[in-house]
Parts: structure tokens; C-alpha cells; sequence
């Protein structure tokens, strides 16, 4: 007897979804991320484990792929509870199909025959007991694209809600109205990631830029609190006018929106390219500064970006805090204000 396929255990691990609406002759369209997907009888959406089961769109349960404890600031957030650490969980799958992705090997399951991975069975409850027990203040949906699986985070994050924990999103912000009114009562922190602002890129990824351009201030007035992270990749979206073009968006939405420009390593289909230099995060970060952001990094290269890996006080520049990496070595904000010239740091803080 033939071992199940990794597709038929997962098939095995769904339950019918909620952001879906039904179409004649048994079709279905999902909305759980921007593709909005039309899908026929007995076929998956793109991003491979939603699918079609006679007229009921099913969709990831009960499981996860990946499960560990970060400092918070591998998100990375910055300017959320600095010093805490999250519970991190993921599933598989990928509405988008990056050639430089990091997590390729969760993220391009079912779509590469390469990306070989396993999952490990496990209930809500479970999840959050486990944040409980190791005291993670945090739970956060990432490895794969949290959006995909958005009944399941939800069905984790009511319980977090309930046990007190913070919840929260790392994602490529390809969302869709319907998705965020579903999220809206339980997720309170929201990684978007800005890949490029060139709608080509895109289309290579796989997405459409703009449905990122809508996400990202939509979340901002829901009052969500929302951290940009661009992965520089040289060649890709390395340029001063698409550094400039991303820094004046962020502004025009927030200027306190904290943007992160992170250092790309060769990765799955792009092992030959070079990693990003310091130069290109250094031009990126002083850039976004130039443009009017409060809060610029620069990541993925503890100890040598300079300063960009600290806070400091856009009022008086003092510094706030001060990190290596994901460590945070100190940390000077007093119930969320500037604990030199008392002005308000945006953010979400332990004491406020």
C-alpha cells in the first residue's frame, strides 16, 4: 500500500473556510488574499492548499509546520514590546512564489517538488498553552503566508485573546478588504513586506503591488500597529528612486510607520546572485530618513549597520534603544515617551 502524499495529509487537515462565497455550478471564490481566486470543482487556488471540494472551499486545520520561540525583534517588530519574546507558528504554502525566498522550503510546498517538508498535528488550545507555559506574551502567524490560513490563526488567536497574549502577523500584505474585517477584533500587530514598488517585480513574484499599497494603510486606520519590511536585492529593487518611491509612500501613510531594510542572502532559486552590500542598506536607510520617516533600520547584519539598528527620539535624538541584532541591550523608553524630553514614541510598549 502506497504511503499518503504530503497533499493528502493536508487534504486530510481542513475544515470548511469562511472567506470564500459560492458561484454557480459549484465554483467557489476565495478572498482570503488578493488573488481572489475563482476556483472550479476539485482544484486548489494558487497558493495550493485552499481548494474546491464539491462546492465547499476547504482550508489548512490543526496543524503546523514550523513551531519556535524569537526575540519579538526577529520579526521583526521594533517597536513592539521590546525584549519579549513571540511564539512562532506556520503552516505551508504561499499565495506568491519569490525566486530569493528565505522560507522557501514551508512556503513553496505543493508548488516545488523540492521544497520538502513535514507537519507536526496540534490544537489551538495546544499552541497557546504552549505560549503560556514558556511565558510568551506573543503568538505570531509567519514561515509561510500567514494570510492563506487566516481560519486558523483566528481560530488560535481567540484563545490567545482570551489568555491575555498578543497576536500577530508577518506577511506580504497581499490582503483583501474581507480578510482584514475578519482579522480586525483578533490580530494587533502586522509585518507587511514591501518587496518592491514596481509592479513588475511583482508580477514576477507572482502578486500585484497594489493590493500591498491598499493593505498597509488599512491597517494603519483599522489601528493596527504596522512595520514595513523591504528585502533589498541587488538588481531587483536596489535603486535610489524605488528606495525613494517606497520611503515616500510609508511617510504619506505614517511617518511613524518603523521601515525595515533588510539584507538579502543567496537563497533558494537565486544562489548565485550576491548578497546585499552594506552600501545598499546604508543608501536605503539614509534615504528613508531623508524622506521623512521617524524610524528607519537596517537588518540582517548584526554589529555593522552603524547606528540603524538602535531607536532614537525623533524630538531630540537621544538614544532610546539600543540593540545588536535581535538582542535589545537597553531600553530607555518610560510609558511609551522619550524618557529624556517626555515626547510620545510611537509604538505598542510594555508600560503604556
Amino acid at each position: 500500500m502506497l504511503e499518503p502524499s504530503l497533499k493528502d495529509i493536508l487534504a486530510a487537515q481542513t475544515k470548511e473556510g469562511e472567506l470564500y462565497t459560492s458561484l454557480p455550478n459549484h465554483w467557489v471564490q476565495c478572498f482570503a488574499c488578493g488573488h481572489r481566486c475563482k476556483i472550479p470543482p476539485g482544484k486548489d487556488g494558487i497558493c495550493k492548499i485552499r481548494f474546491n471540494r464539491e462546492g465547499i472551499l476547504m482550508v489548512p486545520q490543526g496543524y503546523v509546520s514550523c513551531i519556535a520561540i524569537d526575540p519579538i525583534e526577529k520579526k521583526p517588530f521594533f517597536h513592539a514590546y521590546p525584549g519579549s519574546r513571540a511564539l512562532s507558528f506556520g503552516m505551508l504554502g504561499c499565495d506568491f512564489h519569490c525566486s530569493f525566498c528565505q522560507n522557501w522550503l514551508t512556503s513553496q510546498t505543493l508548488r516545488d517538488p523540492l521544497a520538502v517538508s513535514s507537519i507536526q498535528i496540534v490544537t489551538a488550545e495546544e499552541i497557546v498553552d504552549l505560549a503560556r507555559r514558556h511565558h510568551t506574551p506573543v503568538i505570531t502567524s509567519t514561515y509561510n503566508e500567514p494570510l492563506i490560513t487566516t481560519e486558523w490563526a483566528v481560530e488560535i488567536f481567540k484563545r490567545a485573546k482570551s489568555a491575555g497574549l498578543i497576536t500577530s502577523y508577518v506577511s506580504n500584505g497581499n490582503g483583501t478588504p474581507e480578510v482584514l474585517d475578519y482579522l480586525q477584533p483578533w490580530i494587533d500587530l502586522y509585518k507587511v513586506d514591501l518587496k518592491s514598488f514596481r509592479q513588475k517585480a511583482y508580477a514576477q513574484m507572482g502578486g500585484v503591488l497594489q493590493n500591498v499599497l491598499e493593505t498597509i494603510p488599512s491597517l494603519v486606520k483599522r489601528g493596527k500597529w504596522v512595520e514595513v519590511v523591504t528585502l533589498i536585492v541587488p538588481g531587483i529593487n536596489d535603486s535610489d528612486e524605488e528606495f525613494t518611491d517606497m520611503a515616500r509612500f510609508i511617510q504619506s501613510v505614517s511617518p511613524d510607520i518603523p521601515w525595515h531594510v533588510t539584507a538579502y542572502h543567496q537563497d533558494y532559486k537565486m544562489t548565485g546572485e550576491e548578497s546585499t552590500p552594506l552600501s545598499s542598506l546604508f543608501r536605503a536607510a539614509e534615504i528613508g530618513l531623508k524622506e521623512g520617516l521617524h524610524f528607519v533600520y537596517a537588518g540582517n547584519r548584526p554589529g555593522q549597520t552603524r547606528n540603524f539598528e538602535n531607536t532614537y527620539c525623533p524630538s531630540c535624538s537621544e538614544l532610546l534603544i539600543e540593540r545588536r541584532g535581535f538582542h535589545v541591550i537597553q531600553n530607555r523608553i518610560v510609558d511609551g515617551t522619550c524618557f529624556k524630553c517626555k515626547a510620545g514614541i510611537a509604538g505598542r510598549w510594555i508600560n503604556s
